[in-house]
């Protein structure tokens, strides 16, 4: 019987494998593709139904990254369970607060700055975990 220590390692390593690249693959698609950025947000903001459902999403994902993985550790794997907590978070927000989600997502796609760093901050969190999850 493999030691629970090593069960959470291997949690850890499936999670980034599956994570790393969905981030990598969103950062980069969004990086070559602004315009599309823009488009799938307005849409986004402009649906009730679309940030309802987008924030149903969000938080089930995030409770199900944190009830397999809550891995409070100073090393990678806390990345995985920040992740989960910031998607539970943000799915709450979406859900129970949209209109003022639709107001600071506006005003966040208005500053080339501020999402530019979050694109890059995706993509080089992508490319953390695809690291842990494929070189272990």
């Amino acid at each position: 019987m493999p030691a629970k220590g090593q069960d959470r390692l291997q949690a850890s390593i499936f999670l980034a494998q599956l994570i790393g690249p969905l981030l990598l693959l969103a950062g980069v698609g969004i990086l070559l593709n602004r315009r599309s950025l823009d488009l799938l947000a307005d849409e986004i903001f402009r649906s009730r139904v679309f940030l309802f459902l987008f924030g149903l999403i969000d938080a089930a994902l995030g409770l199900a990254i944190v009830l397999t993985h809550n891995v409070w550790s100073a090393d990678w794997r806390l990345i995985i369970t920040l992740l989960g907590w910031l998607l539970i978070v943000r799915g709450t927000a979406r859900v129970l607060a949209p209109d003022r989600i639709k107001e600071l997502g506006g005003r966040m796609l208005k500053n080339d700055n501020t999402v530019g760093a979050v694109l890059a901050a995706v993509t080089l969190l992508g490319l953390v975990l695809c690291y842990f999850g494929y070189t272990r």
